[in-house]
């Protein structure tokens, strides 16, 4: 095997801490949130959105419970600044809602952004400058106190243009870019340069954003990065801060909440993790994790199939159907053992008191997000007797008993097999009436009439049920007469008698279909025949009687 060249990359530093709290410590609310969708989400897209999407999207994310929402980059472009503009100007941000616009710490672009927010109720100048290593020496070739000054300048011109606005409703958010590749130390000097220079207090708060704008560690040494930052920041009382998780190594989750757990306050993220590269932290699935966990998520996503359907529409982006929470399969259980897992929880789940979710595979109710049950099961070549009598169950009310299940079972993969394909729970249903109940030959029963001897219900010798019959076989057409003590033992009495075919009902089983004075009667039977040979049939009649025999008939006709 060819070995790949992992020499050329070196490992990414710990963090010199001592005493970490984080790892004791448990999320017990949600955080602060911020929706970056329409900003860093939307100029990741292949086709941007247009100003009247952007206007949906936005829509959507108030729906959804977002207080904070990063709207755009005002100076980037005319779309941007035209859609802050048009937000503004048709009073579309709803009172409790502050709305988020990022800059470069350039003057030009600070002065286009305050053009572009004028009016505005609420905002949150966002303002950012890189100050990695790897960006100080190889883009800006600037050493660290010029970096700094970038930093401060702009700082010092949003405090101005703030306070000549005479708008209080303007915040101020300060993003360290690419926290990841900075030295925590100088990450730390440039922070406290923005906070002397805004003036941050208690009363006054900064919010300092420290992103993960390229997943570089592990989460828990961002995590570290977090609790060291925060223990080091001269008055924490005068900071939110807040984290920027990107999915590069697949962990911006992880990454979210573990910075949580070591001091974070707030989180910027988008829906179903839309960003540049690998994307960004996924909201949804942060939010939805917290619900699992028993905790208010602060946002709504009861509905997902309609933010999934808007999503879609508008940022022309598809979902992947194992994505977490919000994917076409992930309330669906194709291995045969889950199947069977998964219909005796909810079962177990129906007839509980506590009512506290407990059901195998499904870490939640599908149905809080907006999903059915009728999608948990679904019939391939996997697909095992509990899954196959769940769908028949759950969709069309036929119970087939457990004694029944391998035979039924055993059908359907055959067809799965032959097929390769998944199988719908109306093939399955139909494949079911075709196996059992439709069955005519080689047995046909052409008439059936039974009695009570002198019509006393009330007698209970065996012998009190009287049954005539014709039926059409391969050979020949025979009729008989009989006694049992019911419909089905004297059929059975009478066939053997005429027939000569010895066997036995070794199982059975009824109910109806339905719960209207019209409701059908299903039954089972098992047979079993002198010679060793097995079968199983089903019936269906309005008549529970009739739909035994009909029962033993298809068991019969599937001799092999």
């Amino acid at each position: 095997m060819k070995s790949m060249n992992y020499q050329k990359y070196a490992a990414y530093p710990v963090v010199d801490i001592s005493g970490r709290s984080w790892p004791d410590n448990t999320i017990t609310q949600a955080p602060i949130w911020c929706s970056v969708d329409l900003r860093d989400g939307n100029q990741a897209l292949p086709v941007p959105m247009s100003v009247e999407e952007k206007v949906v999207m936005f829509q959507l994310l108030v729906s959804v419970g977002f207080k904070q929402i990063e709207v755009g980059f005002p100076s980037a472009s005319a779309t941007e600044y035209a859609f802050v503009r048009r937000l503004i100007n048709d009073k579309l941000i709803p009172d409790d809602v502050t709305i988020q616009v990022l800059t470069q710490s350039r003057e030009h672009l600070i002065r286009k952004t305050f053009d572009a927010i004028n009016g505005v109720q609420r905002a949150i100048v966002h303002l950012y400058n890189s100050t990695s290593r790897l960006q100080r020496d190889v883009v800006f070739r600037k050493n660290k106190e010029d970096i700094k000054a970038i930093a401060v300048e702009g700082t010092a011109l949003v405090r101005r243009l703030k306070d000549e606005s005479g708008n209080k409703g303007i915040y101020f958010e300060y993003s360290p870019e690419s926290f990841t590749g900075t030295e925590l130390d100088y990450a730390l000097d440039v922070c406290h340069a923005v906070m002397d220079t805004w003036g941050a207090s208690a009363d006054e708060k900064i919010i300092l954003n420290l992103p993960s704008t390229v997943e570089m560690s592990l989460p828990n040494i961002y995590a570290d990065r977090i609790e060291w930052f925060s223990r080091n920041i001269k008055d924490r009382k005068a900071v939110l801060i807040s984290v920027h998780a990107h999915n590069d190594r697949g962990t911006a989750v992880a990454t979210a909440e573990l910075a949580l757990l070591a001091g974070a306050d707030r989180i910027e993220g988008a829906l179903f993790g839309n960003g540049e590269r690998s994307g960004n932290m996924d909201i949804i699935v942060m939010a939805l994790n917290l619900f699992s966990q028993g905790i208010d998520p602060k946002l709504d996503f009861s509905d997902l199939p309609r933010i999934r359907d808007v999503y879609c529409r508008c940022t022309r982006m598809f979902i992947h159907p194992r994505h977490p929470y919000a994917g076409e399969l992930v309330y669906t259980a194709f291995s045969g053992s889950h199947q069977d897992a998964i219909s005796k929880g909810m079962k177990a789940h129906v007839s509980s008191s506590d009512g506290l979710w407990a059901v195998p595979y499904l870490p939640i109710d599908p149905q809080d997000v907006g999903c059915t049950y009728e999608a948990i099961v679904r019939i391939n070549s996997q697909s095992g007797k509990g899954g196959m009598a769940y769908v028949l169950e759950k969709d069309f009310g036929i119970q087939i008993p457990k004694w029944m299940q391998p035979d039924f079972a055993e059908v359907v993969q055959g067809i799965a097999d032959t097929t390769g394909e998944e199988l719908t729970p109306e093939q399955i249903h139909d494949l079911f009436y075709s196996e059992y109940v439709k069955l005519r030959e080689p047995v046909t029963l052409k008439k059936c009439h039974f009695s009570w001897d002198d019509e006393d219900l009330s007698r209970n010798d065996e012998e009190a049920t009287i049954i005539s019959c014709v039926v059409q076989t391969k050979e020949r057409e025979f009729s008989f007469d009989a006694r049992g003590n019911g419909p089905l033992d004297a059929f059975v009495k009478g066939f053997i008698t005429e027939s000569g075919l010895d066997f036995s009902v070794d199982e059975y089983a009824e109910h109806s279909i339905g719960h209207s004075a019209r409701a059908l009667a299903i039954a089972y039977i098992k047979i079993g025949c002198a010679d060793g040979r097995i079968s199983y049939g089903a019936g269906i009649d309005s008549n529970i009687s009739l739909a035994s025999i009909k029962a033993t008939v298809s068991a019969l006709n599937r001799l092999p």
